[in-house]
């Protein structure tokens, strides 16, 4: 009854707040530990259809509110993201319905595949892969190479984490290796580098070192290739050289070698990360990196780190909570642990 009724405010919350963090109360800060499942609750309904139904919007205002989703995921704004996502699905499902044209397809496919990086961040992997094969049919109906290509990466993402490590590298190496990615520039390239790099990722799961290192530099020289630069802003928040190097924390790790997963991140500059979410992201495989090595210290130290730059991903998403609940567990705590864990949701 208790999370029902936090569930209940913090849903009047955010829809009060749309466009803004939650911020000041401990309420507020209570609540952030539920964010994650509200936002999966609406995504979960908005994909099923259910609830109020909303007049279709036009196509501009589709788009406009798309930028805005993104950049609310991007800042790790769920709060917001939990009132704008859904309603981006509703009205591109609404726009699509009543439209010939291919755009609402490709702005619907798009809000799928926000919807499926979501998903797969609050480990929600069966709604993960309904998002994704939406995503992939809506991309296909609209032409749209790049969301065609970026919906297969989420889909070997998905697979990767089921375990089935065969199939995720056949989805991610095929996609890579489509012929249309070839002619569409330096934009089909960086798609070309995400999914070495993804198949890269899975090869790491499956403890093959090796192959992982040698896919990641093929990824790294694409990087190279493409001049610097970060590309593809809205796929998984861009590929480059130095997005390749964040990859190279989490894979090492899950290859095996904690230390090279520590110089890895030591390479790295996070003020130069595209968005605030990626440094969140950095900052939380670099706190599974000291964990790993033993640094209990560093770990919490660079859990409130991570909280500072992004409160709501690290009270609400899964993994975060995770290495809090093993740290409460497996050592002596500190106040700003248990303060952390509080905040977090997390009973020791």
């Amino acid at each position: 009854m208790h999370r029902r009724k936090l569930l209940a405010g913090l849903a009047a919350t955010a829809a009060a707040t749309a466009g803004f963090p939650l911020l000041g109360s401990g309420t507020a800060q209570a609540d952030e530990a539920l964010l994650g499942e509200l936002l999966v609750a609406r995504i979960r309904d908005a994909m099923l259809g259910l609830g109020a139904t909303v007049a279709a919007p036009s196509s501009e205002v589709l788009s406009s509110d798309f930028t805005r989703a993104l950049a609310d995921f991007d800042a790790c704004r769920y709060a917001s993201l939990a009132v704008r996502l859904p309603r981006l699905i509703r009205g591109g499902h609404a726009l699509s319905t009543n439209a010939a044209a291919p755009e609402p397809h490709a702005l619907l496919a798009k809000s799928y595949l926000l919807a499926t990086r979501m998903l797969v961040k609050m480990d929600e992997q069966q709604l993960g892969w309904m998002a994704a094969d939406r995503a992939r049919q809506l991309a296909e109906a609209a032409g749209d190479i790049l969301a065609v290509a970026e919906s297969a990466r989420q889909l070997a993402v998905l697979a990767r984490k089921a375990g089935w490590h065969d199939q995720a590298l056949s989805i991610a190496l095929c996609a890579a290796d489509h012929p249309d990615l070839r002619d569409i520039g330096r934009a089909g390239t960086a798609v070309r580098g995400l999914l070495v790099q993804s198949a890269s990722y899975t090869l790491a799961r499956r403890g093959d070192r090796d192959g992982m290192r040698e896919l990641t530099d093929e990824a790294a020289a694409i990087a190279k290739e493409l001049g610097g630069a970060t590309l593809l802003r809205d796929h998984g928040g861009g590929f480059s050289p130095l997005t390749v190097q964040l990859h190279k924390i989490s894979a090492e790790n899950h290859a095996g070698d904690p230390q090279a997963a520590l110089d890895a991140a030591r390479a790295i500059s996070l003020k130069a990360l595209p968005s605030v979410e990626r440094r969140s992201r950095a900052l939380g495989d670099i706190a599974v990196t000291y964990d790993r090595l033993g640094r209990r210290t560093d770990c919490v130290r660079t859990l409130l780190a991570a909280e500072r730059c992004a409160p709501q991903e690290t009270h609400a998403r899964p993994a975060t909570k995770s290495l809090i609940s093993s740290l409460l567990v497996s050592g002596p705590t500190s106040t700003e642990l248990r303060g952390l864990a509080e905040r977090s949701g997390v009973l020791a």
